[in-house]
């Protein structure tokens, strides 16, 4: 099978990391009823690992979606077989291989792809426990630290068509700004401190204010300002979209400062080096 030259050469020198890191993120990104019937996994086990009550070296992975499956199947040597299926329910209609890197971005738009119908199924749960008068207004509104950047990219598809759809473009692209800023300011003390307030806490407070309201009265009455409380929440999903817009800037900013740092240390590290070449 060809393979990508960049962005998977690493693959090759050390497999059954890359193949624990696929698992790995589709364990953090769906809930465990998902993972476990989406994605199954086989592996050889010889006998020093049945000895050892090792799991053995994985061999090959599948992830099912309702459409399509994705498979990758190793064999030393190295030699990689990615697939894509097309199926119907538990019946293969078609498949193709495809180069590893385009596999590997596929298997991630799938991984998203399953987390945000999970995420849906889970507010449509909460949404109707809420009429019941079960869980309070807004409850499945939440962001979890542990899967933070998961959480805030499939919170537009959670709100649904309870709010504006102005209003659910603005919490999508708020979402992508503070998950790409995330991993940018881990560590950092006070400015991962203010990312994570932003999204913990300005974001998802801002929304479920808005979903305790009665529908009509959202959408029709007049606040004291002049506007209702549907342009209000827009107003305010602008102002936040715009603050997450500066911190995502800002922590870029800062990279490419180490990146220039880095640069001019380069450049005085090799000044005065040069190659020496006899050319005829």
């Amino acid at each position: 099978m060809e393979r990508d030259e960049q962005g998977t050469a690493g693959a090759d020198s050390d497999p059954q990391s890359l193949l624990n890191e696929l698992i790995d993120s589709v364990m953090r990104s769906l809930p465990g009823d998902v993972a476990s019937s989406s994605l199954s996994v086989e592996r050889r086990r010889s006998l020093a690992d049945r000895m050892a009550h090792r799991p053995g070296a994985i061999t090959r992975l599948r992830l099912a979606g309702q459409t399509e499956a994705l498979s990758l199947q190793y064999e030393p040597g190295p030699r990689w077989t990615a697939e894509v299926e097309q199926i119907y329910g538990t019946v293969t209609l078609s498949s193709r291989t495809m180069t590893l890197g385009r596999w590997l971005t596929a298997f991630a738009q799938l991984v998203a792809a399953l987390a945000a119908d999970a995420a849906g199924d889970s507010a449509d749960s909460a949404r109707a426990l809420q009429t019941l008068g079960i869980l309070p207004p807004g409850s499945e509104i939440h962001l979890r630290d542990t899967n933070l950047a998961g959480d805030l990219l499939t919170l537009a598809a959670r709100l649904g068509r309870r709010v504006p759809e102005a209003a659910v473009a603005s919490v999508g692209r708020i979402g992508e700004l503070l998950a790409e800023t995330l991993p940018r300011v881990t560590g950092s003390g006070e400015p991962e401190v203010i990312v994570r307030v932003a999204a913990t806490v300005y974001l998802p407070d801002t929304l479920r204010a808005y979903l305790a309201l009665p529908a009509e009265w959202a959408a029709e009455h007049v606040l004291a300002g002049g506007l209702t409380p549907a342009q209000a929440l827009i107003s305010q999903l602008e102002a936040l979209e715009s603050a997450a817009r500066k911190m995502r800037d800002a922590a870029v900013e800062q990279d490419a400062s180490a990146l220039l740092i880095n640069g001019r240390f380069l450049a005085d590290r090799f000044a005065g080096s040069r190659l020496d070449l006899d050319l005829p």
